[in-house]
């Protein structure tokens, strides 16, 4: 929530159509390339989006399962540092919030490998699902839109969307013709991390050679915050085991950064289809806030291909390749002197074929496989995960029945997993991992969803889906200090696949400018996989420590760690989602209020205590003037406290966020430039993101504003 509120739904329905080069209809997930009235203010006219979820595409309104895109005016007035914090706010939708440079989109109460990450659909290889202090490798600022699928979507993707799907396109791939040259330019200044970002975004072509290059660069300072850096509740235990110590305030001590990227992209387009390559890089230094002496240097280099073929003769109509191949690289490593405590390395490699068939009576669908490799290793004294391979290997179907009125969807996955753990190295200092293993799993999903209109303007959708995810090796094999997150890890070998049964109701009523949407939804798991501290302290060595013991030297990296284990459990999920916009004014200008509010519980059957960082209730409201080249925007967003906590974690108060939001837009045609300006947090309220692990030590940013300017050419 580090920028304004902007309701993404309501806001991209509102948005200018986004035209396509070539002319041709966008396929359902492809890359939709920016010109420059798709950064305008956005006109009445409301109009559909083809999103992610659906292989055949499918308009936003006519979606079955819950569904936003952010693009455009709504992009670019919540681009942040982070994936997380750009999307935080989105109904269903907050972050990790380990401060300002790692943060990953939390969706529905689920975070790490529940929630796909994927760039031009496919998969988005880093660390970030492993630890809460590794850094996604999306960057915000190159995409030119950001589809987020809410619930389920495990049919298409597999067990880790399971909490649902951010596919961020960015068209380093050029999937359309396109005839000259274009692009867009932006800079930007300020943010309570006083950052200093640009980037360039060139593409070109002669109508059948199309290119792409893209590069970015950001620089922030210590994250500013108006009062102290611990919560008092955190300040009252501080004192008790460490009477006088400095409590810092004012920033956020060790979250300051250094980020750059690039990337090229080249393919050959026809009318129907394309085929193409790209290659980038992304370099990363920055500061985690869970220790002050920790820095993490991240480094990830890609490889993709994307290939797409449409009206094809016989039972395949359409055939889509996506292939990627993923190095990525992270040290940690003391700010003092350099020493690299543990480096953990990621290289992986992605293979997705899809087929739409032709039509089998009313049936319209896709099929496809999915392959998957990523051989991980976390390396050094403080590395808390052994050498591990996974591959996984799925098959799915998805099929399609539409009438006049109703649609029904119906789907099937299969998929086999595989996790082998190389145990202890030769040359450990002691044993921790125990022997090399393997663990072996076969997941499987099924879901069916319907669509009814009741008249052209409203609609009931309704999803139910049986999910399977097979655990993920840092689930299964971890055992070891956490440096970054100053928590003593330990994972279940014997854990088992977990399964859960979701189910998704929604209603929706759509008339001119106007929107209303409110949904519904639970997922029941029956062993749900999760993280929790146990209360006992481990010392350097491993072993349990006693805070009664004479010379205990407390908490810390280079002191006892807090013991978290992954244990399975019952545990439900369920929550409530609405969604309002309303046009209060269409003469001289135009003013559209709109309205949002989420709620989402969750909890422990077995024993009925709630399970940690979940989000607490969110309401907000939102007025957007808009009036020939400009646009304005004032968000008021309400966080309640949250009082329901899980027994090793700390209550956090309410607090209210008051931001706003300005664009104005120079010149026609071929060139337009675009001055904007964001103020947050006005209110300069202490604001702790309860579904951040670091809650208690790193709060949001206090008031402050960003400035910038763009050019489309």
């Amino acid at each position: 929530m580090a920028a304004p509120i902007v309701l993404s739904a309501t806001a991209v329905l509102a948005a200018p159509p986004v035209p396509v080069q070539g002319g041709a209809p966008a396929p359902a997930s492809a890359s939709i390339a920016t010109t420059p009235s798709a950064t305008a203010p956005a006109p009445a006219a409301l109009r559909e989006v083809v999103v992610t979820a659906n292989p055949l595409g499918s308009g936003l309104f006519e979606m079955v399962q819950p569904a936003d895109v952010l693009a455009g005016p709504a992009l670019d007035a919540r681009r942040a540092s982070s994936l997380g914090e750009t999307l935080a706010g989105e109904l269903g939708v907050s972050s990790t919030g380990f401060g300002p440079n790692a943060s990953r989109p939390v969706i529905r109460g689920l975070d790490g490998d529940r929630i796909r990450l994927m760039r031009n659909g496919a998969v988005a290889l880093d660390a970030s699902s492993v630890s809460f202090d590794h850094a996604t490798a999306i960057e915000p600022l190159v995409a030119e839109r950001i589809e987020i699928v809410r619930g389920p979507a495990a049919l298409l993707y597999g067990g880790s969307a399971i909490g649902g799907v951010v596919n961020a396109i960015d068209n380093r791939i050029p999937v359309e013709p396109i005839e000259g040259v274009g692009g867009r330019a932006e800079l930007r200044y300020g943010g309570a991390e006083r950052e200093r970002a640009g980037v360039a975004v060139i593409e070109g072509g002669d109508g059948r050679v199309a290119w792409h290059a893209d590069a970015w660069r950001r620089e922030t300072d210590d994250l500013r915050i108006p009062g102290f850096v611990r919560s008092a509740r955190q300040r009252e235990i501080d004192a008790a085991v460490a009477p006088g110590a400095e409590q810092p305030r004012g920033r956020v001590p060790n979250t300051s950064s250094s980020s750059r990227g690039a990337a090229l992209g080249l393919s050959r387009t026809w009318a129907d289809g394309h085929a193409g390559i790209s290659v980038g890089s992304l370099r990363s230094e920055y500061g985690t806030p869970a220790e002050e002496d920790v820095g993490i240097r991240l480094r990830q280099d890609t490889i993709d291909l994307s290939a797409e073929a449409r009206g094809l003769a016989g039972f395949v109509r359409t055939l889509k390749l996506r292939a990627n191949h993923t190095d990525y690289r992270h040290d940690e490593f003391e700010r003092e002197d350099g020493a690299v405590g543990a480096t953990f390395r990621n290289r992986g490699q992605e293979f997705r074929v899809e087929a739409l068939h032709a039509d089998l009576g009313p049936f319209k669908g896709a099929f496809g496989v999915q392959h998957g490799r990523s051989k991980f290793s976390a390396l050094g004294d403080e590395a808390y995960l052994p050498r591990t391979t996974s591959d996984s290997t799925a098959v799915f179907v998805y099929e399609e029945l539409a009438r006049e009125r109703w649609k029904l969807s119906l789907g099937a996955r299969a998929e086999r997993a595989q996790v082998k753990s190389a145990g202890d190295a030769p040359d450990a200092a002691g044993p921790r991992f125990g022997d090399a293993a393997s663990r072996s799993f076969t997941a499987r999903s099924l879901s069916a969803g319907g669509l009814y209109a009741f008249t052209p303007s409203l609609s009931l959708a309704a999803n139910a889906s049986y999910t399977e995810r097979a655990p993920t090796h840092y689930e299964l094999f971890s055992n070891g200090p956490h440096a970054a997150t100053g928590t003593w890890e330990i994972g279940d070998p014997s854990a088992a696949r977990e399964r859960s049964a979701s189910l998704d109701l929604g209603l929706r009523h759509r008339s001119g400018p106007n929107l209303v949407s409110l949904g519904i939804w639970q997922t029941h798991f029956r062993n749900y996989l999760q993280l929790e501290g146990t209360g006992r302290l481990r010392g350097e060595d491993g072993s349990i420590e006693d805070p009664a013991t004479p010379g205990f030297t407390g908490t810390g990296a280079d002191a006892a760690l807090p013991e978290y284990v992954y244990r399975q459990v019952p545990a439900t999920f369920r929550g409530v989602e609405l969604l309002v916009r309303r046009r209060l004014v269409e003469a001289a200008g135009i003013l559209d209020l709109e309205l949002k509010a989420d709620r989402i519980s969750a909890h422990d059957r077995d024993t009925g205590e709630p399970l940690p960082r979940i989000a607490p209730i969110r309401w907000g409201a939102a007025l957007v003037y808009r009036e020939g080249p400009l646009l304005l925007r004032a968000d008021l967003t309400r966080v309640s406290s949250q009082r329901r906590v899980s027994g090793e974690e700390l209550p956090t108060d309410g607090y209210t966020l008051l931001g706003a939001y300005a664009n104005w837009r120079i010149g026609e045609g071929r060139v337009v430039w675009d001055l904007f300006a964001r103020a947050s947090n006005l209110l300069n309220e202490e604001a702790r993101n309860h579904t951040s692990l670091l809650k208690d030590i790193a709060p949001m940013g206090g008031r402050r504003l960003m400035v910038g300017m763009r050019v489309t050419y």
